[in-house]
């Protein structure tokens, strides 16, 4: 078990890298009762997971943060070797937040042995993310599920940018029975509308100044479906107007009804929505949704 403290901080930070140190801590904080609440990351710490954080030690007596590059969730070998690994600093960021303890084990402490079985979503792994990144929900599930087994969180918290992947972990939580509350936190933006990602570093100084076409595609695409249009006409006007133009070609830019996923081309009154994106800025995979309510149309 190693300490770790920040000149600013009120207290030390406790860093544990092990499975056994985890379930040693918390042997000690089962017996007062307090609750637990867990934020699974990536690092390369940004204010979207500093929400998530502050959510935590609103609902929760004591935040667990975990900070692991999930080597089983990469289809793409190149995308894993480039993504940023900042762990000194998200530490020190971590340490001034107060939060309680943050997991931080090593890949072969993870996966000490090859990882034989597999999750299977079903439709899910044939639109959006798990189309055009096979493995993907089966990488993700399998590092969340040992993630609960090990800190036993009472509600675990995520970003909504991730929409499809939080709705194959709340399935995977239904399905065997998790006691264990997700709770989703909406999107942070920067000022231009950009969502907050990990993978904005990788981005140069035009491609930043680039990237928010894809929140402003969306918005775009949400005031034309309120004002009636259908979504297949919206699709087939926006790509030409705002994407190519700037030589982006998205993946994917669908209109979905949440829940399951599946492609419409109108709004129906009394149904949750969401258009989500997938699009490379220079070689950097960006993905972000916006959500339609129709309560009130």
């Amino acid at each position: 078990m190693h300490l770790f403290s920040y000149s600013t901080s009120k207290r030390a930070l406790e860093i544990l890298k092990t499975i056994s140190s985890v379930k040693q801590h918390l042997r000690t904080l089962k017996p007062q009762n307090k609750s637990i609440g867990l934020v699974p990351t990536m690092g390369a710490l940004h204010q979207g997971h500093l929400e998530l954080i502050r959510q935590s030690k609103k609902l929760t007596d004591i935040t667990f943060v975990s900070i692991f590059v999930n080597p089983i969730q990469f289809n793409n070998p190149e995308d894993l070797q480039k993504y940023p690994r900042t762990l000194a600093s998200d530490l020190e960021i971590l340490a001034k937040e107060g939060v309680d303890m943050v997991f931080t084990p090593s890949e072969s402490e993870m996966y000490p042995e090859a990882v034989m079985m597999e999750f299977d979503f079903g439709s899910m792994e044939q639109v959006l993310e798990g189309r055009f990144r096979p493995g993907h929900f089966n990488g993700v599930a399998i590092v969340v599920s040992k993630l609960f087994h090990i800190l036993e969180p009472d509600i675990s918290f995520f970003g909504q940018k991730d929409i499809q992947q939080v709705a194959v972990i709340q399935r995977m939580v239904n399905d065997l029975s998790y006691p264990i509350k997700i709770e989703v936190v909406p999107t942070m933006r920067e000022a231009d509308g950009l969502a907050m990602s990990s993978r904005n570093q990788r981005l140069s100084k035009d491609g930043r100044i680039l990237a928010p076409i894809l929140y402003k595609t969306l918005s775009k695409c949400k005031d034309e479906l309120l004002r009636g249009e259908e979504w297949f006409n919206i699709k087939n006007k926006v790509i030409p107007e705002m994407l190519e133009p700037l030589k982006i070609k998205p993946e994917y830019l669908e209109l979905v009804e949440l829940g399951s996923f599946t492609s419409v081309n109108n709004l129906t009154p009394e149904k949750p929505y969401a258009i989500c994106i997938a699009a490379h800025i220079e070689e950097v995979r960006l993905i972000d949704n916006i959500i339609i309510r129709t309560d009130h149309i």
